[in-house]
């Protein structure tokens, strides 16, 4: 999944040859998860039809502030159209389009919009080789960036006139990329990592059976997500689930066992900066594994159990400048027990919930938290979905970052 998933991209095209290209840049943003809307000035549609961008969009396209073969036809809301928008591209941008932006002149649908939105606005400017160059078309650039509208360079080809040099607007994967990089620069999480587990251990008592419990791994993947969405590079060590996620700055490393995430979880623990075990590790595991399935014979089976790698204690004894969070679920004594483990296990961080709340703790889209903070302080929440809490925890966790 791309950080523009979810995004709802207004997209401007004006009169330049160059349009024909945002078919494509449609397709890409529609791809990446993002909600597309599409504004054309009246000349634009020489080049690019709006039937072809609306089929891709799945929008109506919008050139004109009222629709003039139809005197029954609603206004077209400029306002509304920039409200809607995160953010606002436009492409291509031709000499005259920017000099109009630049001025604040406001003669067509797109450019009164442009005066009208308050999202982040990136133009691709595209035009001759002489134009580019030209010292008005310098000076609409530097007072667009004045403006803090953000340019996405041109770059030097074959232009339509049949000269080589600046003015080729840039290819539509090269503007996503580009848009793409420029929101994660801004995220508050950038450059940081992330371990999160997640998930429940399964422990072998034969080829067949297994010592588990019933964690869905909805937690730990909604902390991933919500790390992720805010620019983090994100390490999910997963024991079984049927949990899925697809975004580019998660990776996904599956486990069965808790010998198997103790593993990995020190295998990325020492690069990142942030590390959660969110995972409902199994206490205890079979001291011998049956290498056949096991046979009922008699009316009881005996079983022998030796404890299980406590993997949250031995990252608290190497732990040196991350933040550590842990989880507690607990059924009694519940703010004692979790400040103990919270001291115990060298924490920074540990997440209580309780089975005595309804609509907390494992198989439900919903839980009710309490953050505790080495200190001693402590947040309690009402009842919320996995996703709310997910970023409750994350504005937690950049208060340790930022301190």
């Amino acid at each position: 999944m791309s950080v523009l998933s979810g995004k709802n991209i207004l997209l401007g095209i004006t009169a330049g040859i160059a349009a024909y290209k945002t078919a494509s840049l449609v397709r890409l943003f529609i791809k990446a998860g993002a909600h597309v809307k599409v504004l054309m000035t009246p000349a634009s549609k020489d080049f690019i039809t709006p039937l072809t961008l609306s089929t891709l969009s799945k929008n109506a396209v919008y050139s004109s502030f009222t629709n003039e073969e139809d005197e029954n036809a609603t206004w077209n809301n400029h306002v509304e159209l920039g409200l809607w928008a995160d953010l606002f591209l436009v492409a291509p941008a031709t000499a005259n389009t920017l000099s109009k932006m630049a001025n604040g002149t406001s003669d067509n649908l797109l450019l009164a919009t442009y005066l009208s939105a308050k999202c982040p606005v990136y133009f691709a400017p595209a035009m001759d080789l002489d134009m580019y160059k030209h010292e008005s078309t310098k000076n609409s650039f530097n007072t667009l960036e004045g403006y803090g509208n953000v340019m996405i360079p041109a770059t030097s080809g074959e232009l339509a006139s049949g000269l080589v040099g600046e003015g080729r607007m840039a290819e539509p994967e090269d503007i996503v990329s580009f848009i793409e990089s420029d929101i994660l620069n801004s995220l508050p999480l950038n450059k940081k990592k992330f371990l999160i587990t997640a998930g429940p251990t399964y422990e072998a008592l034969d080829p067949v059976r297994f010592i588990g419990n019933h964690s869905s791994g909805k937690m730990g993947f909604e902390i991933a997500k919500a790390a992720a969405n805010l620019g983090a590079k994100v390490f999910l060590v997963t024991g079984p689930t049927h949990q899925v996620i697809e975004h580019s700055l998660v990776e996904v490393i599956p486990v069965t066992s808790a010998d198997e995430m103790y593993v990995e979880a020190h295998k990325y623990f020492n690069d990142v900066d942030v590390a959660i075990l969110s995972a409902a590790v199994a206490d205890y595991k079979p001291k011998k594994a049956s290498e056949k399935k096991i046979k009922k014979k008699d009316s009881t089976l005996l079983l022998e159990l030796e404890k299980t790698k406590d993997i949250l204690a031995s990252l608290g004894e190497i732990k040196q400048n991350q933040v550590l969070v842990g989880f507690a679920l607990e059924t009694n004594n519940e703010l004692e027990n979790a400040k103990g483990k919270l001291k115990k296990k060298n924490l920074d961080l540990i997440v209580l919930n309780s089975l005595q709340d309804k609509g907390a703790g494992f198989g439900g889209s919903t839980n009710k938290v309490t953050i505790i903070n080495k200190d001693g302080s402590l947040n309690e929440y009402e009842l919320k979905s996995k996703t709310e809490v997910a970023q409750d925890l994350l504005n937690e966790i950049l208060t340790h970052i930022n301190a």
